[in-house]
């Protein structure tokens, strides 16, 4: 009785988990969107490409030498404390390594791009990664048994001190150091907060076959990393050294506005499903009816934001960020419907890794990165950061279809399932956004803070009106589906 209820639970589990942790991060993420939009006004396009380069040069290095442990410990069904130390020894070191590096390349990637003031900020910002080497490796027990009040608690702390110091270094130095000093600070807090908040205490242990066994799952990991850093960061760097600085801090600022809502989605289907997946990755059945869930909630909230942001994209960067921003319009249109695209893509990513096969992820990742180099080149320099974003857009679309199509053949599944889970969200996304371009042209063609509260409520009441006649016509479950997550939510115990 009790491994029934467990399997009638665990879906419903995946709902409360995630709505839980987008609900948390809304905290966080209106934090770091009230911190972008102050520095937006405050520092230039420059300021913010200098910065970019800095978080360019960290996030390569810690990209080609990501061990995937922390992914290996939570899709291993096994007791995981054994392997702790040994995981935590290697981190360690690598943080200890990559620091030194950083330190010792600085210049050489301050000329690179052309821009000798990077030099100090990349080695000073480097010390976020001797903070993030040293936290405690027991806090991936809070994914690994869905315990997300605590994760939350652990990773807000750091956001909050983030938010904190770099508003008031702002205030103080006006220039681009505040926002090294927000992060240095936030890595810290978090850092100190991870010993705080879970009892295990990690030492240092050299364990060479515990390394290897976890290095068996985290090789594919590290290999999956390194195609999405050339997938999501290729195009700064490529933007940054051909189009110069000013393009990359537009470029950055235009992808971080119009992927928000995506990211944040993202953010939490992986958090949520991954290690929910990893218990499910023997019942085949159960699988399946849990990831139509997601990927339908996935569409139903990632779509219209993707409307909502391709519309007001000129109203938003004026009325919030300031005229000086209006040049990246036309690049942040093009990343909000990418932002959708990867939302719904991402759903097939955590299958993968769920069912244990990221060697599959990697490949398409590969196919996706093969298609990018291709284009990135003749459309940037045809039509500058809108054709980089162009290129990005045309490079996913294929790969999205194939992983579609793979986890189809993996939970032997019908793609015609898949495509109603889609479907009707998109359908009701594009006559939202036609009416609210309609209203733009006649009653708000000027650009006013009234004017984009009024756009927001519209959409919603077109959107949510359109899925409703659809629910109606054609059975698609939305309503059903939402009701029940509401249900689950309201559920006082979960089932262990």
């Amino acid at each position: 009785m009790e491994l029934s209820l467990q399997e009638a639970s665990l879906s419903g589990k995946v709902i409360r988990g995630g709505v839980w942790v987008f609900i948390l991060n809304i905290s966080t993420r209106l934090l770091s969107l009230i911190r972008l939009v102050i520095v937006a006004r405050i520092i230039s396009p420059y300021d913010f490409g200098l910065i970019g380069i800095a978080f360019l040069t960290m996030s390569t290095l810690e990209t080609f030498s990501a061990t995937g442990f922390h992914a290996a410990l939570i899709q291993k069904k096994d007791n995981i404390k054994s392997y702790l130390d040994a995981a935590w020894t290697i981190l360690v070191m690598r943080g200890v390594i990559l620091f030194t590096v950083l330190f010792l390349i600085a210049p050489v990637v301050a000329s690179f791009f052309k821009t000798p003031e990077a030099a100090l900020i990349i080695r000073v910002i480097g010390l976020s990664i001797l903070f993030h080497a040293f936290t405690n490796i027991g806090v991936v027990y809070f994914n690994k048994e869905l315990e997300f009040k605590k994760l939350f608690l652990y990773q807000f702390s750091g956001t909050i001190a983030d938010f904190v110091a770099t508003i008031l270094a702002l205030v103080l130095l006006r220039n681009v150091w505040a926002l090294v000093f927000g992060l240095l600070v936030g890595s810290f807090v978090r850092g100190m907060v991870s010993h705080f908040i879970h009892p295990y205490s990690p030492r240092l242990n050299w364990d060479k076959d515990k390394v290897k066994e976890l290095f068996g799952f985290g090789k594919w990991v590290l290999g999956s990393s390194i195609l999405v850093f050339f997938i999501m960061q290729g195009d700064d760097i490529f933007v940054g050294k051909i189009l110069g600085v000013t393009a990359l801090g537009l470029y950055q600022m235009a992808y971080k506005i119009s992927n928000l809502p995506a990211t944040e989605i993202t953010r939490v289907v992986s958090q949520i499903v991954f290690p929910v997946y990893s218990k499910m990755q023997d019942n085949i059945a159960r699988f399946r009816e849990s990831y139509l869930r997601v990927l339908q909630l996935t569409a139903f909230l990632s779509m219209p934001l993707a409307g909502i942001l391709f519309i007001l994209a000129p109203d938003l960067t004026k009325v919030v960020l300031g005229e000086k921003w209006l040049p990246m319009v036309g690049a942040m249109r093009l990343l909000a419907v990418w932002g959708g695209m990867r939302a719904i893509g991402a759903t097939s990513g955590t299958v993968f890794m769920g069912l244990g096969k990221p060697k599959l992820l990697a490949k398409i990742q590969t196919l996706n990165l093969i298609l990018i180099v291709a284009l990135i080149y003749p459309f940037s320099i045809r039509w500058s950061i809108e054709g980089t974003a162009m290129a990005i857009i045309l490079a996913t679309f294929v790969p999205i279809l194939l992983a579609l199509r793979t986890v189809c053949t993996l939970m032997k599944c019908k793609i015609i399932n898949i495509v109603k889970k889609i479907v009707f969200p998109l359908i009701s996304t594009i006559i939202m956004s036609s009416g609210l371009a309609i209203l733009k042209l006649v009653w708000f063609s000027k650009s006013s803070f009234l004017g984009i509260i009024v756009s927001v409520m519209l959409a919603a009441v077109l959107y949510l009106g359109s899925m409703f006649i659809f629910d109606k016509l054609f059975g698609c479950k939305m309503q059903e589906m939402l009701i029940d997550s509401w249900r689950q939510l309201r559920r006082r115990k979960d089932v262990k």
